[in-house]
């Protein structure tokens, strides 16, 4: 199956927007920058921040695009994925004091992603096997992607990601490490870019396509992918190895690009809270009951959790560093000078996020009542004998023209009651780690000594100072 496939273009559409709103005046200067590399302008989806006004840009890009597609815009993983590999590759040959040239890979490879203006997917989920068992204690070695061979031009990996959202329409594949490793487990330490298509590289995509219409369009008819990337001994040379058996910089690698993703979603996922609220009101309206005070209470927090999100995440741009936050040894300079978003405060946006996926559901099953979970098919509403009846019984506001109301709750049912809709919330849960494993991330990295020592002086409990 090629990228040209019929069950490709909802996908191709979604990321169309991208390259589109970088060549539209109206919105150029939020999707392009500033290369730090050739000064040229480039997608933004291709750059390495420089800056918290950078990161502040990609965070209002991404809730901006998201709002036009009515999802994610799918090409975040890919620059998420550059910018941690930036770090962690520099960082990387710093530490193997100059004897691997993984940045200087990096960058050339970069020259060219910038310049032809290519979407990367991001590889970072293993299958992980049995999930209480580090790497090396799997009976499948091959649990978690690994290097099997290094050889004078290159390495031999093998392995399998899953999950990997728009890998069949990307052009290149950024495959990082996915948790943090022991000395023992170097092999497992890997970091590279591959074709999509390269030889020994197997994609298995399922297809999350809202069902087609024929005469009662949307505004988009968007859609996503997601493949299991089987690599069977899939040849890397060298020039495409960003980091090989450095597995102190393997957890890094793995823990920045989950931070960079994290900062992603106080974009999106406050853009698809901008949705969920506007299908909330919408219904309120159709179905006669905007004002009543249980409505109020159900916008207001849909407002609450969008803009508390999106406000964490735009303080995780404002006290960007080039550091990252170590358990232990707390905030410490890391990469070449390119920004990192704060790591306390784009966990919590995300946290705060993921935790209130299915809450926000709860709440629009509310207000809509059954209408769109047994919403006629489009066949039906258009069939001449049926219609008349349809457009009788299905009209509620008689100031909205019962057309409107059509169209509203068939895309009310494809957000919210379809068998992608149900897809969208699992995604909107666990994509970019799920709320435990920013839990973790937050209470590993927050100072809570502090906020015992200020308790203890309070009670007049005394401690060496």
């Amino acid at each position: 199956m090629d990228r040209d496939d019929e069950l490709h273009e909802p996908s191709l559409n979604v990321m169309g927007i991208t390259f589109d709103a970088a060549m539209d005046p109206d919105t150029e200067t939020l999707c392009t920058a500033i290369s730090h590399l050739s000064g040229k302008r480039i997608n933004r989806f291709c750059h390495v921040h420089q800056s918290p006004e950078d990161l502040h840009h990609k965070q209002d890009m991404t809730r901006m695009l998201c709002r036009k597609v009515g999802y994610c815009i799918q090409r975040c993983m890919g620059v998420d994925a550059v910018n941690a590999l930036n770090a962690v590759s520099y960082e990387a040959d710093k530490s193997n004091n100059n004897g691997t040239e993984y940045y200087k890979n990096f960058l050339r490879w970069l020259a060219r992603f910038q310049e032809e203006d290519l979407v990367g997917a991001c590889a970072q989920t293993d299958v992980k096997g049995e999930r209480l068992k580090r790497p090396s204690q799997q009976n499948d070695p091959d649990a978690y992607l690994r290097v099997v061979e290094k050889r004078s031009d290159g390495i031999i990996v093998n392995g399998c990601k899953t999950h990997i959202s728009e890998a069949s329409i990307a052009d290149e594949i950024l495959v990082v490490p996915t948790r943090a490793l022991s000395e023992g487990e170097k092999e497992y330490a890997v970091a590279f870019a591959v074709p999509a298509d390269c030889d020994g590289l197997k994609q298995v995509v399922t297809f999350h396509n809202f069902r087609k219409r024929g005469h009662i369009k949307k505004g988009i008819h968007a859609g996503y992918t997601d493949s299991y990337l089987i690599l069977d001994n899939v040849f890397v040379p060298w020039e495409r190895v960003f980091l090989c058996e450095e597995h102190d910089h393997g957890g890094i690698c793995a823990m920045l690009f989950a931070l960079f993703h994290r900062h992603s979603y106080s974009g999106c996922k406050p853009a698809v809270g901008d949705i969920l609220m506007g299908l909330a009101a919408n219904a309120a309206e159709i179905n006669g009951i905007e004002k009543t005070s249980h409505v109020r209470e159900i916008i207001s927090e849909f407002i609450k959790i969008a803009e508390l999100g999106y406000a964490a995440g735009y303080t995780a741009s404002d006290l960007g560093k080039p550091e990252v936050t170590i358990p232990g040894l707390g905030s410490i300079p890391y990469g070449p000078g390119s920004y990192i978003p704060d790591s306390i405060y784009a966990n919590v946006g995300r946290c705060l996020s993921g935790e209130a996926v299915f809450h926000e559901q709860e709440m629009l099953c509310n207000i809509s009542g059954g209408m769109p979970a047994t919403f006629p098919y489009e066949k039906d509403l258009l069939n001449p004998e049926l219609r008349p009846f349809l457009e009788k019984y299905l009209k509620r506001n008689p100031k909205i023209p019962i057309e409107d109301q059509i169209k509203f709750w068939l895309y009310y049912a494809d957000m919210i009651v379809s068998g992608l809709g149900a897809i969208l919330n699992y995604g909107a849960y666990h994509g970019g780690g799920s709320p435990i494993m920013e839990q973790i991330a937050i209470t590993g990295q927050y100072d809570i000594e502090l906020r015992k020592r200020i308790v203890k002086n309070l009670a007049g409990i005394s401690e060496d100072e």
